[in-house]
């Protein structure tokens, strides 16, 4: 049996084309309650041939760390992913952590490509395409691309040209569920074009971030999804189903965002300058959840660490304060990318998230209540195969996800 080893794990060559699919936001109740409304019939065969189980992201439960964790196997300390935005140690400057510079791991990808597989990539949005491209060589054997920039593609840096053509699509809008569609549309095209080895297929949480379980909006959305999950199948492929993360309710019962505005406060307790609150989700799109999330990292400029870790163990809705150094081993990150202080909101009802400043959110493109995650209460995620599955092991982690798909399948 062929074995290719990345990143210290062992994964089998897969015998049938293997797609792996990370559901953006993807909390396990939306397809629950769709299948139990009969609207995921393909689910629900899948499942009753395979498996539904349940696992846990890497934290904080933001998209490009467990994205990346996903696609090397390992967790944000091994592959240096550790958020959306950070303050690069080199510089001081804040800086999203979207340049491939940041990755410290091979992906799977790969590692596959060198050993001879045939590899798909396609993305939402074009933030997370370059990492998750790193170290494919677009020599007929691989393609990587985002819907959101398909119309930009080119054999040289995707290895593929004009991905609307095969999808049958235009651009979508990058705030649309469309988006995610053309992932799942291009996974079915290059099924049967391509005939990949290995296929990533990775959505965006927009739809999530707008609509709880069982909503209508949410609803439409599985539904789309289970009309594609049900050609992948009928396509001959091993499927593996997680989710980067979880998504929950951020709101008070007025509908407000229920925020801990915690360099605000910080200000007002030490002075200005003396921390800094830094917000990983933080990304260029930031319409659906205001830059909000549950997971903060703070530095502190003069005040003592211990000081500034119980005042912020005090105030309402915090889970989770930790130093540096036992955070990033609770949580494995990597020390040099995080800053003094690691903090997670939640709450009672696990609704609190974390700001900085009132005055540097701009709330104004929440039309629906807020939903985001980044903290514990958003860490569950689903497991889902179209085949049975062996010698899993006890806890299962998002970045399992290849492995069980290479390693883990009960041969019919």
């Amino acid at each position: 049996m062929k074995t290719v080893s990345v990143n210290g794990r062992d994964y089998h060559w897969p015998k049938a084309p293997l797609v792996v699919i990370c559901c953006d936001g993807s909390e396990p109740d939306y397809m629950e309650v769709a299948m139990k409304a009969g609207l995921m019939p393909n689910l629900k065969r899948i499942i009753a041939k395979g498996e539904n189980l349940r696992g846990h992201s890497a934290i904080p439960s933001f998209t490009n760390p467990n994205n990346l964790s996903i696609v090397t196997g390992r967790p944000p300390a091994v592959h240096g992913i550790c958020g959306n935005y950070l303050i690069d140690p080199a510089t001081g400057q804040e800086t999203m952590m979207n340049d491939p510079k940041w990755l410290r791991a091979p992906t799977i990808f790969e590692a596959f490509q060198k050993a001879g597989a045939r590899v798909a990539v396609v993305t939402a949005k074009d933030k997370l395409r370059l990492l998750l491209g790193k170290g494919l060589v677009f020599d007929g054997t691989a393609v990587s691309f985002s819907s959101e920039k398909a119309d930009k593609a080119t054999l040289k840096d995707n290895g593929i040209e004009n991905p609307c053509a095969l999808v049958g699509m235009a651009v979508p809008d990058v705030y649309s569920a469309e988006l995610s569609e053309f992932v799942f549309a291009a996974g079915v095209k290059l099924l049967a074009s391509m005939r990949p080895d290995l296929m990533y297929l990775s959505t965006t949480d927009y739809v999530q971030h707008k609509y709880a379980p069982g909503s209508d909006g949410a609803n439409r959305f599985y539904a789309m999804m289970d009309r594609y999950l049900g050609e992948l199948d009928s396509g001959g492929a091993t499927i593996v189903i997680v989710a980067d993360h979880g998504m929950k309710d951020k709101h008070l019962a007025d509908g407000a965002p229920d925020v801990i505005y915690l360099q605000d406060l910080l200000d007002a307790r030490f002075g200005k300058g003396t921390t800094k609150v830094i917000l990983p989700i933080t990304d260029p799109y930031v319409v659906h959840h205001g830059a909000l999330g549950s997971f903060a990292t703070v530095y502190a400029y003069g005040p003592a660490i211990s000081d500034v870790m119980t005042w912020i163990a005090h105030q309402p809705g915090i889970d989770v304060v930790l130093n540096k150094t036992d955070g990033c081993a609770r949580f494995e990150l990597p020390e040099d990318r995080m800053g003094d202080i690691i903090v997670i909101s939640g709450g009672p009802t696990g609704s609190k998230v974390i700001g900085t400043s009132r005055d540097k959110h701009d709330l104004s493109g929440l039309n629906e209540p807020l939903r985001s995650h980044g903290g514990l209460t958003e860490q569950e995620i689903p497991v889902i195969s179209n085949r049975k599955l062996k010698n899993l092991p006890a806890q299962l982690r998002n970045f399992d996800a290849f492995a069980i798909g290479c390693n883990n399948i009960v041969e019919s």
